[in-house]
């Protein structure tokens, strides 16, 4: 079957992975590990790509990441590509280094990103790269140890990660080290390396019990989420309107816009894009996202991205206010 388009618009979450052609590896020591991260870090500046977790394996890496304005496939072109220059002169090698095509998952945030970050921070413990829980909050080749504060990265978005695990620093701290710690028992989680109908259900079990009782749920292999968030992100990107970046323009009227709503209900912009449930915020909240699309124009992704808020939850606004 030909390979679907990717699915990317600026805002959009996506659980990157990366292999070696035929499996070979595509670091051979700390030199290469760090001109990858070193690029990926650079990159992800350049282009205002939001990196929440990551981690470096021999064979493959594993990149939990927010699309910018310049897309998915520019960051990854440039990465790849640049690295693998790299290596090959480094390495006196010739040919492909990765697999032809990286793997990309775009997923639903609120049921998936707490559970993508843990997946992904744990990989070198399951490898065997690291031998315990201790030594990766030290690992240099990993997100684990920036979230914690042992190691500092100014590209990776620890700010953000940390609100899901509480309002404070501290107790963020210690509630996301014990969330790590209870999914090392877990094993792998095929079920969060790619997308489809089965994974997003949790398996075949799941999909089978629900074709007993006659539910119909929607699936894509590009997709981790429920049936109704593949079915509002495949809306969108049928729409070409979506898929366009929006001009500097528009998005210097949202954030205007934005500015002058907060000013006007008394609420910091910092306080409307944080995790807050205050019903003052979620009102607004609900309200700026109601006139962003429909008397802005400007696509779910950007407007999820300048409110603080997932996309779907944004496309339920929207359904709760038709």
């Amino acid at each position: 079957m030909p390979r679907g388009a990717r699915l990317d618009a600026p805002g959009t979450l996506h659980h990157v992975i990366v292999r070696g052609i035929e499996r070979s590896n595509i670091v051979k020591d700390d030199q290469d590990r760090d001109n990858f991260i070193s690029r990926l870090g650079s990159l992800a500046k350049e282009t205002g790509t939001a990196i929440y977790a990551w981690a470096l394996l021999y064979n493959h890496a594993h990149i939990l990441l927010r699309s910018g304005a310049a897309g998915l496939p520019t960051l990854m072109r440039r990465l790849l590509t640049g690295y693998a220059t790299s290596f090959n002169n480094r390495h006196r090698r010739y040919g492909h280094l990765f697999q032809n095509r990286y793997k990309s998952i775009v997923c639903e945030e609120d049921p998936y990103f707490r559970e993508l970050v843990r997946y992904i921070h744990l990989n070198p413990l399951r490898a065997k790269l690291v031998d315990s829980l201790g030594k990766l909050e030290g690992s240099k080749w990993c997100g684990h140890a920036v979230v914690l504060g042992r190691r500092s990265n100014d590209w990776q978005d620890r700010d953000y990660l940390l609100r899901w695990f509480g309002n404070k620093e501290g107790e963020a701290l210690k509630a996301y080290r014990e969330f790590v710690k209870q999914g090392i028992n877990q094993g792998r989680r095929p079920e969060l390396v790619g997308g489809g109908l089965v994974r997003s259900m949790g398996g075949w079990s799941v999909v089978k019990a629900m074709r007993r009782l006659g539910v119909k749920e929607m699936g894509d292999e590009r997709i981790l989420g429920s049936g109704e968030f593949v079915e509002q992100l495949l809306e969108e990107a049928s729409q070409k309107i979506r898929h366009q970046i929006p001009t500097q323009d528009l998005v210097d009227r949202a954030e205007k816009e934005i500015r002058a709503a907060c000013k006007k209900e008394n609420i910091e912009v910092t306080v409307l894009r944080s995790n807050s449930r205050r019903r003052s915020v979620s009102r607004l909240r609900a309200n700026l996202a109601m006139e962003l699309v429909q008397e802005l124009g400007l696509s779910l992704a950007e407007t999820a991205r300048q409110l603080g808020l997932s996309t779907s939850a944004v496309a339920q606004i929207l359904r709760r206010n038709k």
